[in-house]
């Protein structure tokens, strides 16, 4: 069966909406939505993000059957500037379903980044490029064998969360969260509120305070001496 490409019209959130979401670090919005969407964290960067903007954009998803890149392909072509490209490969390590030509390809097109459950190759050139994260749960110098399979556009799970064209990815150095495009404006504010927060404990620590105050540790019992 040919690769196939589901119609498309999924739901986005605003530019403006990405651009806020991609301040909030993961472990706040996974804390948020209480881990429901939490990627597997076997699924890491191959570069450090160390401060850099974090990976933030709408979905375009690729189901791939084993050993055959064909989704990849179609995804990348119909992606659009900051989109990432997350790639179901069934956390199979078999075979790399992107290594640096399409990854380049994608970089080109403005791609913000790739999340594959599975492998890629060619780590050397796509851990160098600091403005294009590749998550990826594994690494294989073995290429795939055919490229006419899959689909585009559809529900996928990846590293245990489902992922739908449009879902706004987000991605640091601890790992990977779905934010569902319909939860991400009624959220973000919850997120920036729960930010300013720890912000505000840092200073308090900072200054001296001990965690016990800042984070108003009930108190202990004490055996007698």
């Amino acid at each position: 069966m040919p690769t196939r490409i589901l119609a498309p019209g999924a739901a986005r959130p605003a530019p403006d909406l990405i651009d806020r979401w991609a301040r909030i670090p993961t472990s706040i919005a996974t804390d948020l939505l209480e881990g429901r969407t939490l990627i597997d964290p076997a699924i890491r960067p191959l570069r450090r993000f160390a401060g850099a903007r974090n990976l933030a954009g709408p979905a375009v998803t690729a189901r791939c059957e084993p050993r055959d890149y064909g989704a990849v392909h179609h995804a990348i072509a119909v992606a659009q500037a900051g989109d990432v490209v997350v790639i179901d490969a069934g956390g199979r390590g078999d075979a790399a379903m992107i290594g640096e030509l399409l990854s380049g390809a994608a970089r080109r097109r403005g791609v913000a980044g790739l999340v594959v459950d599975g492998a890629v190759r060619d780590v050397g050139s796509l851990a160098a490029w600091d403005d294009f994260p590749v998550f990826t749960r594994s690494v294989t110098p073995r290429g795939p064998s055919s490229k006419a399979a899959g689909t585009v556009g559809e529900a996928i799970t990846v590293g245990g969360a489902r992922v739908r064209p449009g879902d706004l990815i987000l991605g640091d150095d601890d790992g990977l969260v779905v934010i569902p495009v319909e939860e991400a404006a009624g959220l973000i504010d919850r997120a920036s509120a729960m930010l300013e927060a720890e912000i505000g404990w840092e200073r308090r620590l900072a200054a001296g305070e001990s965690t016990l105050d800042v984070f108003a540790v009930p108190p202990a019992e004490r055996d007698p001496a």
